[in-house]
């Protein structure tokens, strides 16, 4: 087969049509100099570009004739939205990226990769995600276009060969790009008083031996650290996202993945992506104890449930006291996106000996003015994440909720205890409002 073109990001972004349909994976797969070359153009007529969970502001996106089908919304898509350019939301949840960017069939695939190694693999290095069979399908197609990024900064990451090798092969891309680009990191960040006493409520639910599963933010962070410090261990990591923390976890001699999965998935800790500090990367480069698999895998609730005593942790904007989740629209508005949030949910409660916690502190300061996130009902607007059913564990500085089970005037009564003081007699009020309608 012939070698690619190798071409330069320029070069590269010249050969997108003005009407045109590309795809980039989430976040840290995404290829940063093609991104800041395309946005140098300035005469799209309709270029529609699927992506998820943009790490820097690319000026293609605010262009005139550039659509953005974003599945998560980050920092920049929200500040893109906010200045009036087109970016729409995607709803699905992450493992359904497969199917969505199948139907989607977008000309042209563009990746980071590692440069390729001796035997001409290119390790997708942060992010198996949902893109990887469109990664192929573009590449083996002569109708499309497979641009690769390479980098020597990124670090080689493996799969589980054969079925998920994390590589491919440098022979079916059309277009190289080779960048010295900086990878996207994620500053790790001090937890606060009240993320700390979240985590603290948080630790009892999670056994010896359990199997976690980890995101962003200061509550799981601190979850990890008070674990690595404990005097529990013999923990395995079944998680979407490889975080700062779960390295820390695996430093600390916690981790030895007896998870009782089989597949390939014992004895290592198995992700879908991974972001965080430049010393994470120089740990994940090569390490075999970590792997990445395609996400339709590991978000899959009947696998993440078969992990021994899972135990998964995830965020909220905001709960109401029958226990829906919103976790990814605020006031009316696409704040985040729906990820793995339910997978993880369901099935860490369906684990057993696991449980699912939903930590989110029991009020935010809203200019100037302090909001209960625990309400009655979701306000207007606000779309459902995660519905009550899933739902397993709430935790706030004020201590944990267990929903699973429960009537749903138990419900309320445990939401409301957990509840910022200054909010519990209007919540109990409404409750009793509330629930005499749900009841009659």
């Amino acid at each position: 087969m012939p070698s690619p073109r190798r071409l330069s990001a320029a070069e590269a972004a010249a050969l997108v049509r003005s009407v045109d349909s590309l795809a980039i994976p989430l976040g840290p797969g995404q290829p940063q100099d093609f991104l800041h070359a395309l946005g140098e153009r300035d005469d799209y007529s309709e270029l529609v570009v699927g992506a998820a969970l943009l790490t820097g502001f690319y000026s293609v996106f605010a262009r005139r004739g550039v659509r953005l089908l974003s599945a998560f919304h980050g920092p920049v898509e929200r500040a893109l939205r906010a200045q009036g350019h087109d970016v729409r939301f995607v709803p699905g949840d992450f493992r359904r990226a497969g199917p969505i960017l199948r139907r989607m069939r977008p000309r042209i695939m563009a990746t980071s990769a590692t440069p390729p190694d001796a035997s001409g693999m290119l390790s997708l290095s942060l992010h198996a995600g949902g893109t990887v069979d469109e990664i192929l399908a573009a590449g083996r197609d002569p109708e499309r276009l497979l641009v690769v990024e390479v980098n020597p900064k990124l670090p080689r990451t493996l799969g589980l060969p054969p079925a998920h090798p994390h590589a491919i092969p440098l022979e079916i891309v059309d277009v190289l790009i080779e960048s010295e680009r900086t990878p996207i990191c994620l500053p790790e960040s001090e937890p606060n008083p009240v993320e700390h006493a979240i985590a603290e409520h948080a630790r009892r639910f999670i056994p010896d031996g359990a199997t976690l599963q980890t995101g962003i933010g200061g509550v799981p962070s601190e979850i990890v650290k008070i674990l690595a410090r404990s005097e529990l261990g013999d923990f395995g990591v079944h998680s979407e996202m490889f975080t700062d923390g779960l390295m820390a976890l695996h430093r600390a001699g916690k981790v030895t993945n007896r998870k009782g999965l089989g597949n390939g998935y014992d004895g290592v800790s198995i992700c879908t992506f991974a972001m965080g500090t430049a010393e994470l990367y120089a740990w994940l480069d090569g390490n075999e104890e970590v792997r990445f698999v395609p996400v339709e895998l590991v978000n899959d609730p009947g696998v993440i449930a078969r992990n021994r005593r899972m135990v998964s942790i995830n965020g909220a904007l905001t709960i109401d006291l029958c226990g829906q989740v919103a976790a990814d629209t605020l006031n009316g508005r696409q704040w985040s996106g729906i990820g793995g949030h339910e997978d993880f949910v369901a099935g860490g409660a369906m684990s057993e000996g696991g449980h699912s916690l939903v930590c989110l502190p029991a009020a935010a300061s809203v200019n100037g003015e302090l909001v209960s996130r625990i309400e009655s009902r979701l306000v207007a607007g606000a779309c459902v994440t995660t519905p009550r059913h899933q739902v397993d564990v709430i935790v706030t500085e004020y201590g944990a909720a267990e929903l699973a089970g429960r009537t749903i005037d138990e419900r309320a009564e445990a939401l409301i205890a957990i509840a910022h003081p200054a909010f519990r007699e209007r919540l109990r009020a409404e409750a009793h409002e509330l629930l005499a309608w749900r009841m009659s």
